[in-house]
């Protein structure tokens, strides 16, 4: 089975094929700090060739939602070291994934401040969640250039800090609506300065940080999330694939180790004028880097995507939520378990740390 071959990663020898990818758990406290929980969350699944953590924040104005972790505050970064510590004793390897949720959060959970977008533009059509319960989005605040800069900064400052907690590399998590994502998207990128309008300016911001990220830590630590035809977060782009062509053919002249390839994601129907195509065939082909293909596999479609010889690896979400011995049971052809999606943001060890592990 290709997915259970070793392979390598950067500077990372891989036991397997298989990659827990990043899922929002909420289980932070209130100053983004993970506890013991978090160390044993991680710690089950180290059977994974490579975990990716969740989404952890870059500073604090890159807040979004209620209870989730960051890695700026010294506090942070030492729990932070209780995972990496865990996970490594236990023959496992861990990366950190670089959050700025951009329009995607709340003043109520930014201490009275709107978030920074590229454009006033607030997100339509969804609800967002905060400690006081759903509430609509708010229209953002336009991010000024000074700001642009330091947020760059930011992220290669917590690039540093992700190595100093120990773990493996960092992610740019320039996906799912968030920050990246948003400069490339014409539905939340009105701006007519260098960071808007055409698909160079646009894929500025992604291309500023994905440097930045390099001289901080090294670009065999470097990685990046992209989700090209997937529509959360209210993204939409008049011609993504010229933007994403343009966006990868940047990136293939960084110096890094892979490129996360999101498919779009079968709840969420791309808009009527995006093409049919699958991003890993059309994307997935362009890239130089080691892809790694992402959302809605099984053993069997995973199994056929390596076989494709596109994709290196392939990064599993919820299979790995409730299955944290899931290399073991693809092994054996085992029964899964059944998320608990009613636990999956937030809450304590119930549908965390609970879920059985196969008895041989």
């Amino acid at each position: 089975m290709k997915l259970l071959e070793k392979t390598q990663l950067g500077n990372l020898n891989l036991k397997n094929r298989m990659v827990m990818s990043s899922m929002t758990r909420s289980r932070a406290d209130m100053y983004g700090v993970v506890g013991d929980m978090t160390v044993e969350y991680y710690t089950q699944r180290v059977s994974a060739g490579l975990l990716f953590t969740e989404a952890i924040r870059i500073s604090e104005q890159a807040t979004g939602s209620p209870l989730t972790p960051g890695i700026y505050t010294s506090e942070q970064i030492e729990a932070w070291k209780k995972v990496t510590k865990s996970v490594h004793d236990h023959g496992g390897l861990i990366i950190a994934q670089l959050w700025h949720t951009g329009r995607a959060g709340h003043s109520t959970d930014r201490n009275g401040k709107l978030p920074l977008a590229p454009s006033p533009l607030a997100i339509q059509g969804m609800q967002h969640f905060t400690s006081q319960g759903l509430k609509d989005y708010e229209t953002p605040q336009e991010i000024t250039i000074d700001q642009i800069r330091q947020t760059v900064k930011d992220y290669g400052q917590a690039a540093k800090n992700a190595i100093a907690a120990g773990f493996d590399g960092v992610e740019l998590h320039a996906a799912n609506g968030y920050l990246p994502n948003q400069f490339l998207a014409e539905s939340a990128n009105q701006r007519t300065d260098d960071y808007g309008g055409s698909i160079p300016n646009k894929a500025r911001f992604v291309l500023e940080v994905m440097q930045e990220l390099i001289t901080a830590v090294g670009g065999d630590k470097v990685g990046i999330k992209i989700s090209p035809f997937h529509p959360y977060g209210n993204m939409v782009l008049n011609n993504p694939v010229g933007t994403y062509t343009y966006l990868i053919e940047e990136l293939n002249k960084l110096d890094f180790a892979y490129v996360e390839l999101m498919k779009r994601s079968p709840y969420f129907p791309s808009p009527a004028h995006y093409p049919a195509d699958n991003e890993i065939e059309l994307f997935g082909r362009m890239i130089q880097q080691t892809v790694i293909a992402n959302t809605a596999y099984d053993k069997a479609t995973a199994e056929a995507e390596l076989k494709k010889g596109i994709a290196g690896l392939v990064s599993f979400g919820t299979l790995f939520l409730a299955n944290p011995d899931l290399p073991k049971r693809f092994e054996k052809d085992a029964a899964l378990n059944q998320p608990d999606r009613a636990t999956m943001f937030g809450g304590g060890a119930q549908g965390y740390i609970d879920y059985p592990f196969l008895n041989n």
